[in-house]
């Protein structure tokens, strides 16, 4: 697996930790989003489509420590957005490792030539490199020839500097199980550090909404994949082998979307980083307001078909600690890529999807203008 012995320790004692202190729910990884505007315009995701005054927003080094010191997490995944956009992001990085965190730096790659020498290895810090299958795969996805080279590019020069380098690869309802495989094999030759892998995110601004993969997809998708992968035990993946086991239907499980609690331009977002359902000030009110049991498979539409990491993986990785011994029989053995699969939630019960991503959109506007407005009268004043 693609995950450091040093970093399952540390992990596993802030497990150990949570479990003696009976905290029922806990976050694993700060999902950080400091900034929208990117340069790329994937169909997938929309989240440049916000208006010009949000994508120009940014949290400051500040706000992205308050943000770990509110939550605690031993994990900070850096996404976006693009984050070298953000001129803050190597002081926000080393304020990160400071604090003993585990950093995971998401990019396009686009800019890490240029920026690369603003950063410095370290054992707790990864790159991790954006790419959606091989060159055909991955360019369409992103919606732009050229950038799986320059990405490629780019893991070989982060690896020449001595980076710990990983991938993030994001399937859609297209891919191909063979390629996949292929592609997770072209990516090992490189020397990658680690893969993280997940069924499309349906975010509901994304323009394309055809090929987000519903549950059964899912898991056809990656038996067929590990099973060229001696049960996901070829390549090293940087998630828990329950989660790849969970991927591949033989598992079903409730999310944790605390698990993986998100901060962003707009604030703490409720309930988790695939739903926008509303946003609070502080780590505290979103562990403490939000009605988690309304959302989860079988509970609201908008989550019936969602299987990713995001929502999952701490699930698996609970799993695993409330189950050892079933976790090393999977580890041992390799996902099981045949015979049947485990019953699924029933989704007869669900409530209606409400969509209101766009009030705070608004709301967020307002207050942007606001602001604007009552610095321009302190200055007239003046």
């Amino acid at each position: 697996m693609g995950i450091p012995l040093h970093q399952a320790a540390r992990i596993g004692t802030y497990l150990v930790r949570q479990h003696l202190s009976g905290r029922k729910r806990y976050p694993l990884v700060l999902m950080l989003e400091p900034l929208f505007r990117c340069n790329l315009a994937c169909a997938g995701c929309g989240k440049i489509d916000y208006p010009a005054e949000i994508l120009d927003q940014r949290l400051s080094y500040d706000d992205c420590m308050t943000a770990i010191d509110e939550c605690g997490a031993p994990v900070v995944s850096i996404a976006g957005g693009e984050p070298l956009l953000h001129r803050e992001m190597p002081q926000i990085v080393k304020g990160y490792l400071a604090r003993r965190k585990f950093v995971i730096l998401c990019t396009n790659a686009l800019l890490l030539a240029k920026k690369i020498d603003d950063y410095e290895p370290h054992p707790s810090f990864t790159w991790s490199i954006h790419l959606d299958g091989n060159r055909a795969m991955h360019d369409k996805s992103v919606c732009q020839k050229g950038t799986y080279d320059k990405a490629v590019e780019a893991i070989r020069l982060a690896k020449s500097k001595g980076f710990r380098v990983s991938i993030n690869c994001t399937l859609f309802n297209d891919a191909d199980p063979a390629e996949v495989a292929t592609f997770f094999d072209e990516m090992q030759d490189l020397g990658l550090d680690g893969i993280t892998v997940s069924p499309g995110y349906a975010y509901e601004r994304a323009p394309d909404q055809k090929h987000f993969l519903n549950r059964t997809k899912t898991k056809e998708l990656f038996r067929g994949i590990l099973a060229k992968g001696n049960g996901g035990r070829k390549w090293p993946f940087s998630q828990s082998i329950n989660f790849l086991n969970f991927l591949a239907g033989n598992a079903a499980y409730q999310c944790t979307p605390w698990g993986n609690p998100t901060r962003t331009v707009f604030g703490w977002q409720k309930p988790c980083y695939l739903l926008g359902e509303g946003y609070v000030k502080t780590f505290r009110e979103l562990m403490d307001d939000t009605e988690w049991d309304k959302y989860g498979v079988g509970k609201y539409e908008k989550c019936a078909d969602c299987m990713v990491h995001c929502g999952f993986e701490a699930s698996a990785v609970k799993d695993m600690f409330q189950h050892p011994l079933k976790a090393l029989g999977v580890a041992m053995r390799g996902v099981r890529t045949t015979g049947p699969m485990a019953t699924d939630i029933p989704l007869q019960g669900q409530r209606r999807a409400e969509f209101v991503f766009s009030d705070h959109v608004e709301r967020k506007l307002t207050d942007i203008r606001t602001a604007k407005s009552g610095a321009k009268t302190a200055v007239a004043a003046e």
